[in-house]
């Protein structure tokens, strides 16, 4: 490992699992963690994690602060036995507010109040609108484009998560029609998926405002590692371009192929993924195989990232 060449990103909604993060609860120096959580969401989010149930957590508005939390407590873990100190940040879509942590830019109690509202705003925005998100397997990025640009009603890719895993957004109606479309064009495989809204469509554009609202409450610092925007695919620093890129976010296209793409090319060639599961390692690895990629999620990942490192 160049440690040099690392970046470190983060997962987004649906990684998430019943007991996660418990084992820092057990660590006196990281439970005040957890009180202060509870205290800024003014609910139990420790017990949800902890106990579930599992529909519970899957609540949007639980989910996000939830992989939040559980990324940057493995994160400050990490940190207190290596200083390295990554080239880029990145998170896919909710993990992009994770990344803002660990580049300073927001303090991570406002982080956590974000992501919750975030989540709520983007359920609030889906009431009174069929919606429904698919992920389309094993057909050109283009090639969907292009079907759901010639569907009437609203229907657009909404995550480019790999080369050959597009998810679509939108209108019942319309997302159906494209699903046909994009059958017919030769897609290996669809996946309906189960949410709470039409996520990163123009249908939850209102969450975008309130989600906006909130951010002007808080302060956002100039970012001490770039962070690479899920809206431009390219880095960022300030405040007001980082803030723009958020409220913009929510309601647009994660570009994350083109994210990684961007590291890779600017010489990032291994990937720490701080958080539950391992999904975004998993999307890395089908976008470049040739990069190394860690995911960790539990203390006991960190013993074979750290090896490495401390071997090189």
């Amino acid at each position: 490992m160049n440690i040099n060449n690392v970046a470190f990103v983060f997962p987004g909604q649906g990684a998430q699992y019943v007991g996660m993060t418990k084992e820092f609860y057990d660590i006196s120096e990281y439970r005040h963690y957890f009180d202060k959580a509870n205290k800024k969401l003014g609910y139990d989010l420790k017990n949800i994690m902890f106990e579930g149930p599992m529909e519970e957590l899957k609540q949007t508005h639980n989910t996000q602060p939830a992989i939040l939390l559980h990324s940057i407590l493995i994160l400050k873990y990490f940190q207190k036995q290596c200083k390295i100190e990554p080239k880029f940040v990145a998170g896919h879509s909710l993990g992009e507010f994770s990344a803002l942590v660990v580049t300073n830019v927001l303090d991570w109690e406002d982080a956590l109040y974000l992501v919750h509202k975030r989540g709520k705003f983007m359920i609030e925005a889906s009431k009174g609108v069929p919606f429904k998100m698919a992920a389309i397997i094993g057909l050109n990025k283009d090639i969907i484009v292009e079907i759901c640009n010639n569907i009437s009603g609203t229907v657009i890719a909404a995550n480019f998560n790999t080369p050959i895993q597009t998810v679509i957004s939108g209108e019942v109606r319309a997302v159906s029609e494209a699903i046909e479309k994009c059958k017919n064009a030769g897609a290996k495989r669809v996946v309906e998926l189960v949410v709470g809204g039409a996520f990163h469509s123009p249908l939850i554009a209102k969450s975008a405002e309130w989600l906006n609202a909130e951010m002007n409450k808080i302060s956002f610092k100039t970012a001490k590692i770039p962070v690479i925007s899920n809206f431009k695919a390219k880095p960022e620093t300030e405040p007001k371009e980082i803030m723009e890129n958020l409220t913009q976010q929510i309601k647009s296209p994660v570009r994350w192929v083109e994210s990684v793409e961007y590291m890779i090319k600017n010489g990032v060639d291994t990937f720490v993924e701080f958080g539950p599961g391992k999904i975004v390692s998993g999307m890395i690895k089908a976008i470049d195989r040739n990069t190394k990629r860690y995911n960790i999620d539990r203390i006991e990942h960190l013993e074979k990232v750290l090896d490495e490192i401390n071997n090189y």
